[in-house]
Order: C-alpha cells, then sequence, then structure tokens
C-alpha cells in the first residue's frame, strides 16, 4: 500500500477513530496475526528474498503486506485517538 492510500485512508477514517470508546481503540492497537498466519508470512518473506516464490505465493505474500500495511494504519489511527483522550 503506497504512502499516498495510506494517507488518504488515515483521513477517512479519523473521524470514525476519534468517536471510538478507548477499549476498541486499545484491542485495534493489540492485533496482532495468530501464529500460523505470522509463520506463513514469514515462509513467503524467506522465499522472496531467495527469488522462490511462486505466481501465487508472490499474489499471496502481496496481499499479506498490504494487510499488514492496512493494519499499521489502522494502529497509528487508534494510538493517536487513545493519545487524544488520555491527553
Amino acid at each position: 500500500m503506497s504512502t499516498t492510500t495510506q494517507n488518504v485512508i488515515g483521513q477517512m477514517l479519523e473521524p470514525v477513530f476519534r468517536t471510538l470508546p478507548s477499549e476498541v481503540a486499545r484491542r485495534i492497537v493489540d492485533l496482532e496475526a495468530n501464529e500460523p498466519l505470522q509463520q506463513r508470512v514469514e515462509l513467503l518473506a524467506r522465499k522472496a528474498n531467495e527469488g522462490n516464490l511462486t505466481e501465487q505465493e508472490e499474489l499471496d505474500y502481496a496481499a499479506l503486506i498490504e494487510a499488514g500495511d492496512l493494519l499499521a494504519t489502522l494502529q497509528a489511527l487508534a494510538r493517536r485517538t487513545l493519545q487524544q483522550t488520555s491527553a
């Protein structure tokens, strides 16, 4: 996901995040991949570094990276929400 896309998503969702209860924002901040998914990401990353991804694995890896970028954007918004509510 490009930085521009992340910024647009952030701008669009910021008003929504300002209305989130603190507990919901904390849960978003704490989200992480489960163990099987994390292992899949690590495997695909290793294969990508070695240049050994199949076409399907390339698609899967790209989707995982995009999902990770989106999650990072949502978590940044949630952290900002928590900081603003505690200030």
